[in-house]
């Protein structure tokens, strides 16, 4: 085997790998030797039949296992050889025909393409200075989460009618892709408040207007990034039998609410609405300092960045753009930019996601942060918990789903290095108010 270095830059390096077919063929000769007393043929006592008739029965199914296996050893070897750390898997392509190499008749020539994780020193935390906006909690605000709660508590009558948005539909329902039904596509009934969203996009939509004892089929179109892959993106239908309509009555803003919550009287129930009002307006603080101390990161680090990272990062953006823009019926231009103005942009947060990515998981490496299986699986447990009836599918979908499970734990990761940062840097707090409190820290311009 011979491995030769083809291109050499600072992030990105390539090996052209050859193994020639008569070393090949003698490892295709070693594992025949190897299968042979295990092998019972058809004229040949056991374990008696000779290597060349193997080869004829199983030569070239045995030469792409040889093949695929040289693939990686080679790979692997180039990887070690020079201590190079990979960004992604590398990549392999082919040089020649892959069916000659498989036929015995050539030697294995392919590239292995390698892009590497740039080396950078981290900003020293402590170093940094980030803003973090509070909010107080007003009676008013108070008052207003008691409206909500009573809403969410009060009674329901039967209502001679059609069904109207914030009404309570009772229904059975089935639901089919292409005329077959799916698991966890079956409920019956099932109490849905119209408009809160709690079924998939355009559900509930279609069952406003709806009679008791009416049946109607509801087409909708699964997410694109629907939990369970074999249902993303796809058009069904659900059979559904509307059973019962029904409406709200206000309820009293008093005792009687609070014991209806398990207290004991109003005061412990204002008490206890102002302590997780308090709790939100935290968390809502702590969405804007995460922004900040990322922004703060970013403009703090400045190297070169993996192009294949960048462009899977770019890929990945571009289509939930364009998937966004398809639903909505829009194109670049409806946004006021042209493609590639609209590309530029979210080619720059890419690189923004990239290089961020590389210093908070250097960051916590270097602090020895860590994300454990509970805090995981804790993280799953809340993700099933929106797909009522179909939490089962979801904890299948990931304990077989090791990219998914990644997925979760990316976040968490990232949570914890930002708190961590948090903790050393030093922060200049600003009293806002709540509309500023729960604005999306992505329309405020950056203060790093």
């Amino acid at each position: 085997m011979q491995i030769d270095e083809t291109v050499s830059q600072d992030l990105h390096k390539q090996f052209t790998v050859t193994v020639p077919a008569s070393e090949l063929d003698s490892r295709v000769n070693a594992r025949l030797e190897e299968m042979k007393p295990r092998v019972n043929l058809k004229g040949f006592r056991p374990g008696k039949a000779p290597v060349s008739f193997l080869k004829k029965q199983f030569g070239k199914s045995i030469m792409g296992e040889v093949v695929e296996a040289a693939v990686n050893e080679a790979s692997q070897k180039a990887i070690a050889d020079n201590k190079l750390k990979p960004a992604l898997q590398p990549r392999v392509e082919p040089v020649g025909s892959v069916e000659d190499v498989v036929d015995g008749k050539s030697d294995l020539t392919f590239k292995v393409i390698v892009d590497l994780m740039p080396e950078f020193e981290t900003s020293d935390p402590a170093k940094l200075t980030v803003e973090r906006i509070t909010a107080d909690v007003a009676d008013a605000d108070v008052n207003e989460a008691l409206d909500r709660l009573a809403k969410n508590v009060r009674n329901y009558k039967t209502k001679d009618g059609a069904a109207a948005k914030d009404d309570v539909v009772v229904i059975d329902y089935e639901g089919s892709v292409d005329g077959v039904p799916f698991d966890g596509g079956k409920g019956t009934d099932f109490n849905l408040t119209l408009g809160t969203g709690t079924f998939i996009p355009g559900f509930e939509d279609q069952l406003i207007g709806a009679t008791a004892g009416e049946s109607r089929d509801v087409k909708v179109t699964f997410p694109a990034e629907y939990h369970a892959p074999e249902m993303a993106g796809k058009d069904a239908i659900f059979a559904v039998t509307v059973k019962e309509v029904k409406i709200p009555e206000d309820a009293a803003i008093d005792d009687e609410l609070a014991k209806k919550l398990g207290l004991d009287d109003l005061a412990s129930l204002k008490d206890r609405v102002r302590e997780q009002l308090t709790s939100d307006f935290k968390a809502a603080g702590r969405l804007h300092l995460k922004r900040r101390v990322l922004d703060a990161l970013d403009n703090a680090h400045d190297f070169p960045l993996p192009p294949a990272m960048v462009e899977h990062e770019f890929a990945n953006i571009w289509a939930q753009v364009e998937e966004e823009l398809k639903r909505e019926g829009k194109t670049a231009a409806d946004e006021g930019k042209t493609e590639d103005e609209l590309k530029a942009e979210y080619r720059k947060i890419a690189e923004r996601r990239v290089r961020l990515g590389l210093v908070l998981g250097k960051l916590g490496e270097q602090n020895g942060i860590t994300v454990a299986g509970d805090e995981v699986q804790r993280a799953i447990m809340a993700r099933a918990r929106q797909f009522p009836g179909q939490e089962q599918q979801v904890f299948q979908f990931y304990a077989n789903n090791p990219q998914a499970q990644a997925e979760i734990r990316a976040p968490l990761f990232e949570d914890k290095v930002v708190d961590f940062i948090a903790e050393l840097a030093t922060i200049n707090e600003r009293k806002v108010d709540k509309e500023a409190l729960f604005a999306d820290p992505e329309d405020e311009p950056a203060k790093a």
